[in-house]
């Protein structure tokens, strides 16, 4: 083993640089300098013993021997030059030429060294080279009619053909030509056993790429039939691999995306560039427990597809096919929509902004352009000669526009609270009947002077209610007004309050102009008000039902709106008789996140409210 490592060793130092790092390149440079420097060493060691035997050796016998020392030639050349096909060939050429030179001094075609022609193209073989095999075989056909005219033209020297030394040079021939052709043959072995294992490593490494990396390699006809597709298919979509080839895995592509997958794969087939696409594949998830059946879900994939290269397709292959990557991209697409989702949030809640400055720039300046007006007015009063009545007047002008100002103020303030969690409410027993009348006395003036029937139905034996009456006032107060305010002339607003289980259900009715279902998603939203801008015919912030929500949601209830555009809206409260006050009461909005999410139902288009202390 020693000897062998040693003798490794100096063949590989003899080795050309482009053979270096190439396994089985090395293997055949080994191949071919190994046994001409061995039969060149055998050569130099054996003429000694041969001129002892034999005495001075003839002018033949010593071209013989230096023809027998010119491998080491050979190999000098290929260890410097590096042309391993071009050696073969000087080899071949070699060879012929020393076989020729010997069967002409020894008989010609009937000499023993013409057995040495076969060998000529089973040495080529070695090159792995088609040229050079058919050189090798053209150089040792060649060879025979040349020893035949040779022959004829008496060109040959004379031959004892029958003595014993023929009988012993035949059968060196034939002895030597053996020992030469398995020597090759274990050469052709060596070379074969070295790319069976430079297979083996190539075919583990890419085995290992596949089985251990999370992208999806595949291998496409131009319709899309898979032909290949790595182990990494079973984890990604949850099935196995033979279910996927053919047409399986087309199968599973989203009915909406198969055109842009099918186009993908069709284009690059036919010549065109590499390019990615994008689109839901179906994956199958085991059911809970042992159950056989499952569950099924689509993930995104990115898919990114180029055209297989000829020489990877094999001769059989009658149309061009392509290789695609395939990757998980859910959680990149997951991500998009949710920004996709803040922006239109970010651009809502400017929107809301806007709406919000335009609004309280209104709101604001109207009543203090009627205060500062009138109040001048007032202060020129003897300019203007104004009387005692005019005066009250423009008093009463001058505190409604206060008042108006007031509550516009208060309502801010009301809902910042609210938003902050700092609003306080003092639950206590209360009458809820008596409340829901005192509030349509209120509003039953306004009522009548927009020519609206104000009708109140609360039944005298309703239960006492805990919560707080003030904020109950309040709901009450907002929703009638608004109700009475969207209301045309000649209209009906119905208020009702009834026991249903636990909770006292306040519910306003009237028959006004309707919400919009656009508008309806978002009905409670602060400083949000129904209808385009230039098409309102109310004045209001857009506080009224913001509050109305909140309050009710710091009760721990419902808020339910039901509308239709032309046919009026109703608005039902649900609350808890028993209010328990929480430690730390919770936003019961919060204006940053705008719009809230309400969940819409058809076909009466009903949004349901719903927040807890």
């Amino acid at each position: 083993m020693i000897v062998l490592s040693i003798i490794r060793d100096s063949l590989d130092a003899l080795l050309h640089p482009c053979a270096r790092h190439d396994a089985l390149a090395s293997a055949r440079h080994r191949a071919f300098m190994a046994p001409r420097l061995a039969g060149s060493l055998a050569a130099f060691a054996a003429f000694p013993i041969y001129l002892a035997m034999r005495g001075a050796p003839t002018a033949l016998e010593v071209a013989g021997f230096a023809w027998l020392i010119a491998p080491i030639l050979l190999s000098w050349f290929l260890s410097r030059i590096g042309h391993y096909e071009f050696a073969h060939v000087l080899s071949s050429l070699s060879l012929a030429g020393l076989v020729l030179a010997v069967a002409t001094s020894t008989g010609g075609i009937s000499s023993f060294a013409a057995l040495w022609l076969v060998v000529l193209p089973l040495e080529a073989a070695l090159s792995a080279s088609r040229r050079v095999v058919v050189l090798a075989a053209a150089l040792a056909l060649s060879c025979v009619p040349i020893l035949v005219l040779f022959g004829h033209l008496g060109f040959l020297s004379a031959h004892d053909g029958h003595d014993m030394s023929s009988s012993l040079l035949m059968a060196f021939a034939v002895a030597s030509a053996i020992l030469y052709a398995a020597g090759l043959a274990f050469g052709v072995e060596a070379l074969a056993r070295t790319s069976v294992s430079l297979l083996s490593v190539e075919e583990d490494r890419y085995r290992l790429l596949a089985r251990n990396m999370g992208d999806v390699i595949s291998r496409h006809r131009k319709n899309g039939a898979v032909q290949f597709i790595s182990p990494a298919a079973e984890p990604m979509l949850g099935t196995p691999i033979r279910q996927l080839l053919g047409h399986g895995l087309f199968d599973r592509v989203h009915v909406a995306d198969r055109p842009a997958y099918l186009t993908a794969l069709s284009d690059v087939a036919s010549g065109g560039e590499a390019r990615s696409v994008e689109f839901r594949l179906r994956r199958d998830l085991p059911h809970a427990g042992n159950k056989p059946n499952v569950q099924v879900d689509f993930i995104w994939v990115e898919m990114r597809c180029r055209p297989l290269e000829p020489s990877s397709q094999g001769a059989a292959s009658s149309e061009n096919e392509v290789v695609a990557v395939m990757r998980d991209v859910t959680d990149r697409k997951i991500q998009e929509q949710a920004l996709d989702l803040a922006r239109s949030a970010a651009e809502q809640a400017d929107a809301a902004k806007t709406r919000f400055l335009a609004t309280m720039s209104h709101e604001l300046r109207t009543p203090l352009n009627a205060i500062i007006g009138f109040s001048e007015m007032i202060v020129c009063e003897e300019v203007l000669m104004l009387d005692a009545a005019r005066r009250r007047e423009y008093a009463q002008l001058i505190n409604d526009s206060g008042q108006h100002l007031l509550s516009v103020v208060n309502g801010i303030l009301d809902i910042s609270k609210m938003e902050s969690g700092n609003f306080e409410i003092s639950p206590e027993p209360f009458g809820p009947g008596a409340a829901v009348v005192n509030c349509c006395n209120l509003l039953a003036l306004k009522a009548r002077e927009n020519g609206i029937d104000l009708v109140a139905n609360a039944p005298k034996d309703l239960p006492v209610m805990t919560g707080d009456p003030l904020a109950f006032k309040q709901i009450a107060l907002n929703l009638v007004s608004n109700a009475i305010k969207f209301t045309e002339r000649g209209g009906k607003v119905t208020v009702s309050a009834a026991v249903e289980g636990s909770r006292l259900m306040l519910r306003i009715t009237d028959t006004g102009i309707g919400i919009a279902p656009d508008d309806l998603k978002r009905i409670g939203d602060p400083f949000f008000q129904a209808g385009k801008t230039y098409q309102r015919r109310h004045e209001g912030t857009g506080l009224g039902l913001s509050i109305v929500k909140s309050l009710v949601g710091l009760h721990s209830g419902e808020m339910t709106v039901q509308s239709r555009i032309g046919e009026g809206t109703t608005v039902t409260v649900a609350l808890p008789l028993v209010f328990v006050k929480q430690q730390a009461p919770q936003p019961s909005s919060n204006i940053a996140t705008l719009p809230p999410v309400l969940r819409s139902t058809a076909p009466d288009q009903t949004v349901q409210v719903k927040k807890s202390a």
